[in-house]
């Protein structure tokens, strides 16, 4: 169960990501309206939600477990940023993605 809920943090913690990057990316009228906006608030706020969430998460999940856990946000980054930021994932990317998982997998046996 703490692993599901590690993980689920790292997903979140992409998903801001994601949202901050969105933000990023807009033309605002000033700089007030740069940083209060719907897309940095919402990022912000469950990005604290996923520091909750780990947190509470290494109540069961040993600390030699948690580093591994977190690498997979990038490959949640790179799958979010195709599908809503239209990036495109490069074949170093494919590659450097694929060792990720591997390392993920032989840690954990």
């Amino acid at each position: 169960m703490y692993i599901a809920i590690f993980l689920g943090s790292v997903l979140i913690a992409a998903i801001s990501q994601v949202l901050l990057k969105k933000s990023a990316m807009k033309q605002y009228k000033n700089r007030l309206l740069e940083y209060f906006n719907p897309y940095v608030i919402c990022g912000y706020g469950i990005l604290f939600l996923s520091m909750l969430m780990t947190v509470f998460a290494y109540r069961g999940v040993d600390m030699k477990t948690g580093p591994v856990l977190e690498a997979t946000s990038y490959l949640y980054v790179a799958v979010l940023s195709a599908i809503f930021l239209k990036e495109k994932i490069s074949a170093k990317k494919k590659i450097g993605l694929f060792v990720i998982i591997v390392g993920v997998v032989i840690s954990n046996l």
